[in-house]
C-alpha cells in the first residue's frame, strides 16, 4: 500500500546513473517527499533507465511490472538513456505515466506535480538531446560506503556501435572550483572514498570555457582536475572511474602514481584487441596506443589494479580477429575485463555493417573472454568479499 508524497528509485545502467539518481532523490525530499524502499510501495517510482544493451531496454519493462505489483496506483515516471532514445516506445510501456529526456530529468518535479491532473498516461517530454546543454552537478550519498561523484556529460566521440551521444548530448564539464566544493561537501557527510564519474571524463573541460581576448579555452583540464582534489585531505581515497586509453596521458599516470590519495586502479575501455575491428568501431586509438599505456601504468605502479571493457561479435570480427584480442589480452599485464556482447543498436552505423557475426557465435567468444578474466584476476579479487581498494567496483 503506497503512501502520498512517497517516492522510490531503481537505477539501470553505470555509475554515473547512481550519481543522478541520488541527486533527483534530495531534490524530491527538499520538496517534501519521502524516500521508501522500492519493495515497500510508493506513490511515485523513478526508474533511471540505461540503453547500452537491448538487456537494459527489457530490464525496464520488468521494473516497471514489479512497481505497479507493489503500489498498483502508484505514478511512474521513466528517465534516463532509454528515455531519452525512444521515449514514444517507454509511453506506449502499461502503466508508464511521464517520460522525461536528457534535458528535462533535472526539473523532475515541475513534471510530477501536474501528473494528477494529467489527463492520461504516457505523457512525454524529451526534446532533442541538443538541447541538452548544461551541466547538472549529481552525486550519490546513503546507499553505499563510497559517493559518485559526477563530473562529467556528453560525449563528442563518434563510435560507430555507442547511443550515448544521442541519449546524453555533447560533452560538457562541472568546473574545477564546483567539483571540489561537492567533494568537501561530501566529506562532510563522512564519506571517505570518492569515484570520479561521467561519460568520457577524460575529455573533462568541455562545457566549461572561458574567454580570453578573442580565444575561448577550457576552464581546467581533467589533471588540473585530479591534482585540485587531491588536497582535500578530508578525503583518503579517490579513484577514477574510467578513462580513453588515448586521454589517460604520461601526466595523469605519473600524478596517481605519486599521489596519496587516488588509488592505482585505471579502467580503460580497449573494445578490440583487433586494428581492423577498433578501426571500425572508430575508436581514436589502435591496439600499441593502449599496451603502452598499461605499460606505463605498470611500470610507475606495478600493483595497479587495471580492468578492461571488451565487446565480441562486433559485425565483420573474424574467428582471426577475435583470437587477436583473446591472446592480446592474455599477454596484457591486466587485472579483470568487462565483456559485453554486441547487440545492434538502433541509429548507429554498425547495424549496416557487413559480416554480421551470428548470435550463438557471440555468446561463445563472450563465454571464452570470461573465463580468460577469472584466470587473469588477482586472487584478492577472487577470494575477498565485498569491495577491494585497489580492483574494480
Amino acid at each position: 500500500m503506497s503512501t502520498p508524497r512517497s517516492v522510490a528509485f531503481y537505477t539501470l545502467g553505470c555509475k554515473l546513473n547512481y550519481s543522478e539518481t541520488s541527486s533527483i532523490s534530495r531534490l524530491f525530499e527538499q520538496a517534501g517527499y519521502r524516500e521508501v524502499p522500492f519493495e515497500e510501495g510508493a506513490g511515485i517510482y523513478v526508474i533511471n533507465t540505461c540503453s547500452v544493451t537491448d538487456f537494459a531496454d527489457r530490464k525496464c519493462r520488468k521494473i516497471v511490472r514489479q512497481a505497479l505489483r507493489q503500489s498498483p496506483e502508484a505514478f511512474v515516471v521513466v528517465v534516463g538513456c532509454y528515455a531519452q532514445l525512444k521515449p514514444e516506445e517507454i509511453a506506449h510501456i502499461p502503466g508508464v505515466d511521464l517520460v522525461l529526456g536528457a534535458a528535462e530529468k533535472f526539473r523532475i518535479l515541475d513534471y510530477v506535480d501536474g501528473l494528477s491532473k494529467a489527463p492520461g498516461k504516457g505523457l512525454v517530454f524529451a526534446g532533442e538531446v541538443k538541447e541538452a546543454k548544461t551541466f547538472s552537478d549529481a552525486f550519490s550519498f546513503g546507499d553505499r560506503t563510497r559517493s559518485f561523484l559526477k563530473v562529467q556529460d556528453g560525449c563528442d566521440y563518434k563510435c560507430s556501435f555507442c547511443t550515448i551521444p544521442q541519449a546524453r548530448g555533447e560533452s560538457r564539464s562541472d568546473s574545477v572550483e564546483h567539483v571540489v566544493a561537492n567533494a568537501q561537501k561530501i566529506a562532510d557527510l563522512g564519506i571517505k572514498e570518492i569515484v570520479l564519474t561521467g561519460v568520457n571524463i577524460g575529455d573533462f573541460g568541455n562545457g566549461s570555457e572561458v574567454i580570453e581576448g578573442t580565444r575561448k579555452k577550457k576552464e581546467g583540464l581533467f589533471l588540473d582536475l585530479i591534482r585540485e582534489l587531491d588536497r582535500v585531505s578530508e578525503i583518503p581515497r579517490f579513484r577514477i572511474s574510467s578513462i580513453e586509453p588515448n586521454l589517460c596521458t604520461d601526466e595523469i599516470i605519473d600524478f596517481v602514481a605519486s599521489s596519496t590519495r587516488f588509488v592505482p586502479h585505471f579502467h580503460m575501455p580497449l573494445q578490440s584487441g583487433s586494428n581492423k575491428i577498433l578501426k571500425l568501431m572508430r575508436r581514436r586509438y589502435f591496439r600499441e596506443l593502449y599496451a603502452d599505456r598499461v605499460a606505463r601504468i605498470k611500470a610507475q605502479m606495478p600493483h595497479a589494479c587495471i580492468g578492461v571493457d571488451v565487446i565480441v561479435g562486433f559485425p565483420g570480427e573474424t574467428e582471426a580477429d577475435f583470437l587477436d584480442t583473446y591472446h592480446f589480452l592474455t599477454d596484457l599485464d591486466v587485472s579483470y575485463l568487462h565483456v559485453f556482447t554486441y547487440s545492434e543498436r538502433a541509429n548507429t552505423p554498425a547495424p549496416e555493417f557487413d559480416d554480421p557475426v551470428p548470435v550463438e557465435e557471440r555468446r561463445r567468444r563472450n563465454e571464452m573472454l570470461s573465463i580468460l578474466s577469472e584466470k587473469k584476476a588477482p586472487v584478492l579479487l577472487r577470494t575477498t568479499p565485498g569491495p577491494n581498494p585497489a580492483g574494480p567496483f
